[in-house]
């Protein structure tokens, strides 16, 4: 099983292009988030999460002291991302977020982190989702103002759709 923690940002933009359920589909993939951020951020607009599949997940108490650590060398980077980064790296796992600060402190701190087209990737190799649900959920994220790099999602759809008129 592949356990990856994601922030408030992917989930938005997958909620937006229709596909949750597809992500939470993933065979052999579990998702989850700290629970500070579920509350303050997906708790009000997204309640269905946790019964979709999304794992939220309690804070150890030292993990408010690593969290305070980390802020002091990521000032850009909130204090939610900061939990969500706190709890990839006490995992273990890969973090899942489009915020650029949040990708930035990742990295420094040595998790491994990817984006949302990166998941889409996955859902498309996977079958889980076809190259047309891929493109109608990028036109819809696109029309709900999703902040993605378009020119990359565009290079994405490009490929898939060269793989499959080669089929």
């Amino acid at each position: 099983m592949r356990l990856v923690v994601t922030d408030a940002n992917i989930l938005i933009d997958l909620a937006a292009g229709g596909l949750l359920h597809d992500m939470f589909g993933l065979p052999d993939w579990a998702f989850c988030v700290p629970d500070t951020l579920y509350v303050e951020e997906l708790a009000q607009h997204h309640g269905a999460l946790p019964a979709m599949g999304l794992k939220v997940v309690a804070q150890p108490p030292d993990a408010v002291a690593h969290v305070m650590q980390l802020r002091q060398r990521y000032r850009r980077t909130s204090i939610n991302d900061l939990f969500a980064l706190t709890l990839a790296h006490r995992l273990g796992c890969a973090l899942l977020s489009g915020d650029g600060p949040l990708r930035a402190a990742a990295k420094d701190e040595g998790v491994e982190v990817h984006g949302t087209l990166w998941l889409m990737e996955a859902l498309v190799v996977s079958g889980q989702v076809s190259v047309g649900r891929m493109v109608a959920g990028y036109k819809a994220m696109r029309s709900d103002g999703s902040r993605l790099p378009w020119h990359e999602v565009q290079a994405q759809i490009d490929r898939h759709l060269a793989a499959r008129a080669q089929t």
